[in-house]
């Protein structure tokens, strides 16, 4: 049997080996477990690339919402698609140098909520929307959180739905559309008919991205792969058409894309309803 001061000296003595291992992390540093040669290894610090060009992603996200609030809304509008860009990329150089990381994943969720949820919204308000007081804060804060809520369940779903296909209408296709109408119709004198599209594309989108409609990914296109030499004029085809309107061309371009999964869903609706009962 210890005695009570045996007891208390025990307790003192690994009181202070815990504080002095909690101290070893006490640092502020960041600590992630990998597998080198299939055995965990505890590694300090972050990947600077990829995660320099999520805090691009961010701060473009960033500026749209200053811009806005400046009233410049056509900066504000091509920042988001900047953010666009920096988003596809840094996953891509991630994988590409194989600087993956649990912080990696968390901050680009993080810095897509501000680029592809809140600046969007914010932009959309400030342009048009702030004149229908109520209704027009709530549709923003419905396009808002329909981000929210989209990015959430994206980051459980990975690696148990089908690659092909996106549950819901992508966040960075959603923040497409509310960026092109702005860049698109920036010039046009405000108006009814204007207001109503701008209701009906942020609200719209916002719900579509917490649907179940599924769109296409397109993760299955093999890019490495040789084409015929024709594609390159596509390619070039494709810029040139842009380059002539990009506002028009994005905007009318993300929401085909928009709705094209409404569209595939209710024509497997038919097709389902019109096949023959056995």
């Amino acid at each position: 049997m210890m005695t009570d001061k045996e007891t208390a000296e025990t307790q003192i003595v690994a009181g202070a080996d815990a504080v002095e291992e909690g101290h070893e992390h006490s640092d502020g540093e960041v600590v992630e477990e990998e597998l080198v040669g299939g055995a965990p290894v505890r590694r300090k610090g972050i990947y600077l690339l990829p995660n320099a060009l999520t805090t691009a992603s961010l701060f473009s996200g960033f500026y749209a919402i200053v811009s806005a609030a400046n009233g410049v809304f056509d900066n504000a509008a091509i920042a988001i698609f900047v953010s666009m860009i920096l988003d596809g990329l840094d996953g891509r150089v991630a994988r590409m140098t194989n600087t993956q990381s649990k912080f990696g994943e968390e901050y680009d969720s993080l810095a897509d909520m501000v680029a592809f949820g809140v600046a969007p919204g914010l932009v959309a308000f400030f342009w048009s929307l702030n004149g229908l007081d109520q209704v027009g804060w709530a549709v923003t804060f419905i396009y808002v959180a329909g981000a929210a809520l989209r990015l959430a369940r994206f980051n459980t779903q990975i690696g148990s739905v089908d690659k092909k296909f996106f549950v819901g209408l992508p966040s960075p296709a959603a923040a497409a559309c509310v960026a092109g109408l702005v860049w698109c119709f920036n010039g046009v004198e405000p108006a009814s008919w204007l207001t109503g599209l701008t209701l009906l594309v942020v609200g719209g989108t916002g719900v579509l991205m917490v649907s179940n409609v599924l769109y296409r990914s397109f993760k299955d296109l093999d890019l490495r792969g040789r084409v015929p030499f024709a594609a390159i004029l596509v390619v070039v085809l494709a810029f040139v058409v842009i380059a002539l309107d990009p506002g028009t061309v994005l905007f009318s371009g993300f929401l085909l894309y928009a709705l094209s999964g409404p569209v595939r869903a209710l024509f497997r609706k038919v097709k389902r309803g019109s096949s023959p009962q056995v």
